[in-house]
């Protein structure tokens, strides 16, 4: 199907997921290029080889592995017309999102228990890549928890319906994203030294 072809809403509803693609083409390339950076400071001989990530990580990377299950299964139960179950996994995955935000910051804190800052003198290198990564990433969990906030209001306003789902579908789409973002850095934060 050629892409100028189809109605006026149609077309919309194409460039606006085409733009979402095009917004995370463009962040798989900067955490790309921090995790490429990541390998060749690897190198320096200040870095850090025998560094644990925090355990708080770890939970954090089950918690949004969950929510990622609880948006889909609310574009599932969305599509089946059940509000009220819809409503609950919509809730559900944004207080997930809160709670992986605090375990980011609870995995910060035991980096910083263990005498590393992201500045100063008891900053290096290795610590300074992790905070950047993780801080990035964290800004984008909040940009997906202000699109799953404008998702609850528009379906408490009864705004999507099977068939009439762009918002939740892009806000989905974008949930998704940046917890499988949050997937690969771990591993490789965890793997990579």
């Amino acid at each position: 199907m050629d892409l100028t072809e189809g109605t006026l809403r149609e077309k919309q509803k194409r460039a606006k997921k085409m733009m979402l693609w095009f917004g995370i083409i463009s962040l798989i390339m900067s955490f790309a290029g921090w995790t490429s950076a990541f390998i060749v400071s690897s190198t320096r001989p200040d870095w850090l080889k025998d560094f644990e990530l925090p355990q708080a990580f770890v939970v954090s990377s089950i918690i949004i592995v969950i929510s990622s299950i609880t948006i889909y299964f609310a574009g599932v139960s969305l599509k089946k017309g059940n509000r009220a179950l819809t409503t609950l996994l919509l809730l559900a995955t944004f207080a997930l999102g809160l709670v992986f935000i605090y375990n980011q910051f609870s995995g910060f804190q035991q980096i910083i228990d263990q005498g590393y800052n992201f500045t100063g003198p008891t900053s290096n290198v290795t610590m300074s890549y992790i905070y950047l990564i993780a801080v990035v990433h964290i800004l984008h969990v909040v940009a997906g928890l202000i699109c799953l906030l404008v998702v609850i209001y528009n379906h408490f306003k009864q705004k999507y319906k099977a068939g009439e789902m762009l918002g939740f579908e892009l806000a989905a789409t974008f949930w998704h994203f940046v917890d499988l973002l949050w997937i690969y850095l771990f591993l490789f934060l965890y793997f990579f030294k």
